[in-house]
């Protein structure tokens, strides 16, 4: 049995261009899933035959493949049950998608129900689309035809555009696109509110066409005005009351004081930025905690008063956009980023770091549904066990594990920020004439800060052991 906390953590930020220090679209994102691990995939472009389908496991929507599908990078939770609705996916032409689960979805269907679409809405977006505005049409169009099966809030970003894709379980669905003077926050919420029908051109929305028709037919909206729909709040007509859960007023009234100095009314969809960005003050925002209400109390465990950093708090990442997708950099924290280093991935690689990856990407899709008990023992041979020790260890220590963990991160993120900046300069020099060096220059520079904070968390967990040792055996020695 999964915990009642399931789905009510995770966390998304979006920034807008012209807010960003960058100069390009900002996304951080925590994932919060309990009783998985993670692996990492680079998955190839790949050629299919006229007449070749897909079906997902959990699902039953036979979908015509196209004629080739996209390389991508892949972030893969996997747990005993499968994991539908978690993984986080970047393709080669810098289009990245993530998700946050919304609670309370009002629908006729039971939730969660089997057919139509699930996991491979992420994925086949990933795929096939070579814009954030045209992964939101390939979603639509898959959604019309084949439906859904959950209550779901997508980001679908590149470096100019950010779209959130508000989904229900069925065939009905709103996308808004963030303003790029805008800065968004969202919970395991709908957020999106008004709608403009008016916007034929898509400009800023798109929606289903059955959205309005829908929520009447089932008493969830009836029009102040016949016939104008005006008034129409599609978070209110779909959102059930029992969506308003501690986890996500938490975080909200948390959130938006740390993003913009204020507090900011709940399911609120975007603010207007009165400043820029950066990278490093997202990687802070990601490690936020609940306000500890007992001195020494662990700050993960507050039932449904939770933090950003919480109990089940599996991964977290700031997307860098670059102008070229090969340099754009996924800044990522594996387990709680309060103990894990926000660890600089290009996503130009060309292989994945050692330890980082158990299987190869086609036996990982085959298997994604189909997770055996071994794979969620402690293996020292995937990195993801060190970050998870040394989560633990400090979370047993809370007298002095918290400073020791903190110093570390500093230092490894200071040195970073400096030795990227180097990298990027170089990458840029070398891809004008010996573009497979410049990805290999990448891919090794990768591979080393992965290797070196996997050393990190390890040599710090024995640090932290050996103190508690000591700390134990002097009352004896006196």
């Amino acid at each position: 049995m999964r915990p009642m906390y399931e789905n009510s953590g995770c966390s998304t930020v979006i920034i807008g261009k012209n807010v960003s220090a960058t100069g390009h679209v900002l996304v951080a994102h925590s994932e919060d899933d309990p009783n998985c691990y993670i692996q990492t995939h680079l998955v190839p472009r790949i050629k299919h035959q006229p007449g070749e389908t897909i079906t997902f496991s959990d699902g039953t929507a036979v979908i015509p493949q196209v004629e080739e599908t996209y390389a991508l990078y892949w972030s893969e939770l996997r747990s005993l049950n499968g994991m539908p609705f978690a993984d986080g996916f970047f393709n080669e032409w810098g289009v990245s998608v993530v998700s946050n689960g919304c609670n309370g979805c009002k629908s006729p269907v039971p939730l969660p129900v089997s057919g139509g679409l699930g996991y491979g809405l992420r994925r086949l977006i990933a795929e096939r689309a070579r814009s954030a505005r045209e992964g939101v049409e390939i979603a639509a169009a898959l959604l019309d035809q084949f439906g859904y099966r959950s209550a779901r809030a997508y980001t679908i970003s590149d470096r100019d555009e950010a779209w959130v894709l508000q989904v229900v379980a069925g065939h009905n669905y709103v996308a808004q696109r963030v303003g790029d003077d805008e800065i968004l926050y969202i919970p395991n919420w709908y957020t999106i509110r008004q709608v403009d029908f008016s916007d034929v051109g898509h400009k800023r929305f798109y929606w289903s066409k059955d959205l309005v028709a829908f929520a009447m037919e089932h008493g969830y909206y009836t029009p102040a005005k016949a016939g104008d729909f005006s008034d129409f709040d599609f978070a209110d007509a779909y959102q059930d009351p029992k969506g308003f859960t501690g986890t996500n007023i938490s975080r909200n009234d948390l959130a938006w004081p740390a993003l913009v100095g204020r507090a900011v009314p709940q399911r609120t969809f975007s603010v207007k930025a009165e400043r820029t960005y950066t990278r490093a003050e997202l990687m802070d925002f990601l490690r936020l905690h609940a306000r500890n209400k007992e001195e020494g109390r662990s700050p993960h465990f507050f039932d449904f008063n939770c933090g950003i950093c919480w109990t089940t708090t599996v991964e977290s990442s700031v997307i860098e956009f670059a102008e070229d997708p090969a340099l754009t950099c996924i800044w990522r924290a594996t387990c709680r980023p309060c103990s894990s280093p926000f660890i600089p991935w290009y996503m130009g690689l060309t292989a994945i770091p050692q330890g980082y990856e158990s299987m190869e990407h086609a036996a990982a899709l085959a298997s994604h549904f189909l997770v055996g008990e071994s794979e969620l023992r402690p293996d020292s041979r995937m990195a993801f066990w060190d970050f998870h020790t040394l989560q633990n260890v400090r979370e047993m220590n809370l007298a002095f594990a918290p400073e020791v963990v903190e110093e570390g991160l500093a230092q490894l993120e200071e040195e970073w920020a400096f030795t990227k900046a180097a990298v990027d300069e170089a990458y840029r020099r070398l891809v004008k004439t010996h573009p497979a060096a410049a990805r290999a220059l990448l891919t090794d520079y990768t591979a080393a800060q992965a290797q070196k904070a996997r050393r990190w968390a390890h040599d710090t967990a024995q640090t932290i052991l050996t103190k508690n040792d000591a700390i134990n055996v002097e009352p004896y020695l006196s």
